[in-house]
């Protein structure tokens, strides 16, 4: 089945030179016909080496976050379909074809490998709190299609790759693509899979408050994005109950008496009012902007081609096609010869 597809396998590695070998050799028996890329992300412990050596095509991403090489991964590289996975060996890659198979059958755009036993990650209640924390508030947000947008063992289709608009620097980036299918309600699928803690030498590079204060603020963001009427309706609830807030006192004095001795508290209150109402309208409005854009969004997915353009050679040196016409190529290709890196 996967002799038909071309296969990436994309690993973003920041000091992983202790496990980036096992990881890359592990992919290459998983999926022989897979090309493996590992993405250094500034290492400085002989990461790329490692990779390199173990056979892997090497590239260099200076911008520091998984963010920035994730987003580079995705445009540099063109394939059917797409397997990502960190390289710290915590994700197993012969569950690599179990997620490939489950893309292909279900004819999904992405399938995440969902993590049993994430909670025991190395001990760390802090990550593990967070997890439930942060996915509990994605299923209220943005919908109940995902139960571990943290995962970073997925499998992406060459629409979803070519049409997700990147823009998260750091561990964001996998709230991003969940986000991103949500929103254009793209056929996902999840398939749990168990979750290996790091080997020894092998350390985290997430912390606990400060990518979660990351995290948090790219919830907020996006959902101003992707959901700005419930966005600023809250924020436009907060000022009006505010504003009522202040103004009853002042009105009942006034009803009370005919005067109004707090005229600041009432200014004040007015003040309040006019912001609820500037924040309603401004939800209205971006809610209308909103929805052009994913409607451009979908537009732009529906026009990516599912099929690469061409990476294989028939013995003869002639390249064969890919995309519409890429059936008959094969059936009249006498032997494939696929190109094998390192």
């Amino acid at each position: 089945m996967f002799d038909r597809f071309n296969i990436a396998v994309l690993l973003p590695c920041y000091n992983e030179a202790s496990t980036i070998g096992q990881v890359v050799e592990g992919f290459q028996t998983a999926l022989p016909t897979a090309r493996i890329y590992v993405y250094d992300n500034n290492s400085t412990d002989g990461t790329a080496l490692k990779a390199m050596l173990a056979g892997a095509t090497v590239v260099r991403e200076r911008r520091q976050g998984k963010g920035h090489v994730v987003r580079r991964m995705l445009a540099d590289i063109d394939a059917d379909i797409y397997v990502m996975a960190d390289g710290d060996s915590t994700y197993c890659p012969t569950d690599a074809e179990d997620l490939i198979r489950t893309l292909i059958t279900e004819r999904a755009d992405m399938v995440v490998g969902t993590r049993r036993g994430v909670h025991d990650d190395a001990g760390r209640q802090g990550h593990a709190f967070g997890n439930r924390l942060f996915n509990i508030l994605y299923r209220e947000i943005f919908g109940t299609d995902f139960n571990d947008i943290f995962s970073g063992y997925r499998v992406l289709s060459r629409r979803f790759a070519k049409s997700f608009p990147a823009i998260s620097n750091g561990f964001e980036i996998e709230t991003e693509m969940s986000v991103h299918a949500s929103r254009l309600k793209l056929p996902v699928a999840e398939l749990e899979l168990d979750y290996g803690r790091r080997p020894e030498g092998s350390h985290s590079k997430l912390s606990t408050y400060k990518d979660g204060a990351k995290i948090l603020w790219t919830f907020a963001m996006l959902m101003k994005e992707t959901r700005p009427f419930t966005f600023f309706g809250v924020i436009a609830m907060a000022f009006f109950a505010t504003s009522i807030g202040f103004m009853m006192p002042v009105l009942l004095e006034y009803f009370a008496t005919g005067l109004v001795p707090r005229m600041p508290t009432w200014v004040l209150a007015l003040a309040m009012l006019m912001m609820s109402i500037i924040m309603f309208t401004a939800g209205l409005i971006l809610d209308s902007v909103s929805r052009a854009r994913t409607e451009q969004l979908r537009l732009h997915y529906i026009a990516t081609p599912v099929r690469a353009a061409p990476l294989e050679k028939v013995d003869s040196g002639v390249a064969l096609p890919r995309g519409e016409d890429q059936e008959a190529g094969l059936q009249s290709a006498p032997r494939i010869v696929r190109e094998r890196r390192g």
